[in-house]
Order: C-alpha cells, then structure tokens, then sequence
C-alpha cells in the first residue's frame, strides 16, 4: 500500500491535508546537489549551442513539452537561448515510428534524425522503465549524448543508466506526486534561470 492509499479518507478537506503535507515531506528528500548539477549542464549546453531533448510518456509527455516551453521561450533570451525540443510532440511522426517500427523506438528514431554528439537528453518518467525511454537512452550514450532522469518511485533502469538526474522518493505507483514534482522542478529551474539570465 503506498502512502496516498493510506492517507485517504472520505473528507475532501483532510485529504487535501494529507496530501499537501505528503508533497512537503517528499521536498524534503530531493538532493538540492541533483538540482544544482542540472541547471549546471543546461547552462553548459546554452553556451555551446547544444540541443536539450526532453522526453516522457503519459503525463511526463506533458511535462517534457512544458519544460521544453518554459526553457526555450519563458527564460526570454534570444541572443544566446536555450535550443530545446520536446520530441514528444511531433504526433505524425511518432504515430509514422510507432505503426512501422513499434512504439518502442518513436524517441530513439528521433534522435537518431536530430541528435549530435554534445546534445543532451532528458527523459522524465515515474517508474523508469518504459522501454522507449531506455531505448532512446541507451542510443544516446553511444552517440555522446549526455542523459538525465527525472524519476520517481524507485528510479527503474532509466536512474541506473542515466549519466545524471534528480530523483524524486515517492512510493511505487504514486504518480500524482511524482508528476506534481516533476512540474514543480520545472517552474523551479525556469524562474531560477530566467533571474540569473536577465538583461
């Protein structure tokens, strides 16, 4: 049983409670360093004009496009911006990968079209183990493409392999918190680096 099917209740109201003060135990636990090293390689790849993919299923996927828009476009630097793409969100051709290839390979595909030695990958997932995440992952470690993980429950294959990441403790199958996180780091890292980078 994980914490939220232990917290539930039929109040609405002690729910929120509950689950409000879950949330504020588990930003306890996340490794500010795994944050720092974060903003630091996204910051190395602003300066050399390297592309940051991000990637995810599901919820994550709407998470991966939200971070690609709030880097690229919500910082506001157009002299040197971030160069970021969501490659979650091209639907021909993920549906074109995934009817002829098998969904398993609609990222890998990608980066094989996009992706260059330098470049930077972010797969954001809860469990870690979906295989077209490890599969993308897996072909951007042997094209020089740094990989990051943002995870959750245990962290799966994709925290293992990964070259960094930040890694949020939930328990297994609590995906609202891990995806609350998630979107939060996303707002963190943007305000964060939209100050540091203001004219």
């Amino acid at each position: 049983m994980n914490e939220i099917d232990k917290f539930y209740t039929s109040d609405v109201a002690q729910f929120s409670k509950s689950y409000f003060h879950y949330l504020t135990e588990l930003f306890k636990k996340i490794d500010l360093r795994e944050i720092q090293s974060f903003v630091d390689t996204l910051l190395s790849a602003r300066e050399a004009g390297s592309l940051i993919f991000f990637m995810g299923n599901g919820g994550s996927a709407a998470t991966a496009s939200h971070f690609a828009n709030d880097l690229a476009i919500g910082v506001n630097d157009y002299e040197k911006p971030f160069k970021v793409m969501s490659i979650t969100d091209n639907i021909p051709m993920i549906t074109a990968i995934a009817n002829d290839y098998g969904y398993e390979d609609i990222f890998l595909r990608q980066l094989q079209i996009y992706g260059k030695s330098g470049d930077i990958l972010v797969g954001i997932s809860a469990s870690g183990n979906s295989q077209n995440l490890i599969s993308a992952f897996e072909y951007a470690s042997s094209a020089e493409i740094k990989t990051i993980a943002l995870t959750a429950f245990d962290g799966g294959k994709m925290k293992e392999i990964a070259d960094q990441g930040i890694h949020i403790p939930t328990g297994d199958k609590e995906y609202g918190p891990a995806e609350d996180l998630h979107m939060i780091l996303d707002h963190l890292v943007g305000s964060y680096l939209t100050r540091l980078l203001k004219k």
